[in-house]
């Protein structure tokens, strides 16, 4: 197990004995688990002290997790997530806040914070975490790092704590493309959906005008590296109103939330930290009429992304508007930019379709990532679509 741990990135749980295979696709490679996930000999805490102290010791492992001890990685320990996973801002209140190890005086984003943190400081090779509205795709962004949402449903969640049932998804974070992808081709096998060789690029124009001028400066010349071993991308707009989205997406995610976790919040009324007892109380007030246009605007909405993208499509767009925010950034100023950043990351969400996140630029020397979703299924192919796509913007045009 990890036993210096200068990004704060690890919970302090007593090390207990964790199997994995001697050999394998991952023999080599060590592994750092969100403390959401079940581990065998361990408690999971959720991020939340009431959660922790109800949990126990527990006596089976996630499947996501065996998978990934049988091909041959090694635990080194569970990570720090925000608070019941409902925040990005990678700032818990009870168990304190990861540091990001590419940018010090930013944020590592939520809520697979210590995730993040493991392996942008170089603590593990992989790391698993989870993502309902941006959770490792957002972090991802901030901390130089691939990261991927898989389709939603497509990976097991079971002895997993909830969020957002209808939303959440596994996912994890490499430093490298080729590491990355040897995950991808342990946990999906093979593509129901997979993507051509060449696929059709669609340039999300609409979502580069969500990002900063700078932002989108810098992101646009990305994609303009890689056009010449890949090709000119088609201009499309994606949502005829992103703010309808945004709000379909939140008021689907705070009844989920709600359902998941308000009858512990009611019976044991454990002191919420900032933004997400905020959130909670959102949650807890999400009508009827609001969650049925929600749903309505979901269904809608991934029907017209599917006709989009067909069989062959992928979509480019920011990951998030900007580099991370700074840690002296106000509760204000963070929810604000969590706000802007969802009317990115809902596009994901809403549809179940997968999106990988690739670490495709710097500015202010702090990283920004870009990202790709795929047609539904087409998770395999799209991982390994996206370390081409990295390096082919990694060449520099003379």
């Amino acid at each position: 197990m990890v036993k210096d741990d200068p990004f704060r990135c690890f919970m302090p749980y007593p090390d207990a004995p964790v199997k994995n295979a001697p050999d394998g696709p991952l023999a080599g490679l060590t592994l750092a688990v969100k403390d959401l996930f079940d581990v065998k000999g361990y408690p999971t805490g959720a991020g939340s002290p009431t959660v922790l102290a109800l949990s126990g010791l527990k006596t089976k492992t996630a499947p996501i997790v065996k998978t990934l001890l049988d091909a041959g990685a090694r635990f080194v320990g569970k990570t720090i997530t925000d608070e019941l996973a409902f925040s990005m801002n990678g700032k818990n209140a009870h168990f304190g806040a990861p540091i990001n190890p590419a940018a010090p005086d930013r944020i590592t984003g939520g809520s697979s914070s210590g995730s993040m943190a493991a392996v942008a400081g170089k603590l593990a090779d992989i790391a698993l975490g989870s993502d309902t509205g941006g959770s490792v795709r957002a972090p991802a962004s901030y901390g130089g790092l691939f990261g991927i949402r898989p389709t939603h449903g497509r990976l097991s969640l079971k002895r997993t704590w909830p969020l957002a049932e209808s939303l959440d998804t596994p996912g994890w974070f490499a430093r490298d493309g080729k590491t990355f992808a040897r995950v991808a081709d342990v946990v999906f096998g093979r593509d129901r959906s997979a993507l051509p060789e060449t696929p059709r690029l669609l340039l999300a124009q609409d979502m580069f005008a969500q990002a900063t001028p700078d932002a989108e400066n810098v992101l646009r010349n990305v994609v303009q590296r890689a056009m010449p071993l890949l090709g000119q991308p088609e201009t499309v707009k994606v949502a005829r109103d992103i703010d309808a989205l945004y709000w379909a997406f939140r008021w689907v995610q705070g009844r989920d939330a709600w359902n998941a976790d308000g009858a512990m919040i009611e019976r044991f009324q454990p002191p919420l930290g900032p933004g997400v007892a905020e959130r909670f109380a959102f949650s807890k007030t999400v009508s009827d009429e609001d969650y049925a246009k929600g749903e309505s605007l979901r269904k809608a909405f991934r029907a017209k992304l599917a006709r989009l993208l067909g069989s062959d499509g992928v979509l480019i767009l920011p990951t998030v508007p900007d580099i991370a925010p700074l840690v002296s950034a106000t509760e204000d100023e963070l929810e604000d930019f969590r706000n802007r950043a969802l009317r990115l990351l809902c596009l994901s969400g809403l549809s179940g379709f997968p999106q990988v996140t690739i670490p495709a630029a710097q500015r202010e020397e702090a990283p920004l990532g870009l990202s790709l979703i795929g047609p539904k299924g087409s998770d395999k192919s799209l991982v390994h679509f996206a370390v081409k796509f990295e390096r082919a913007a990694r060449i520099r045009i003379a």
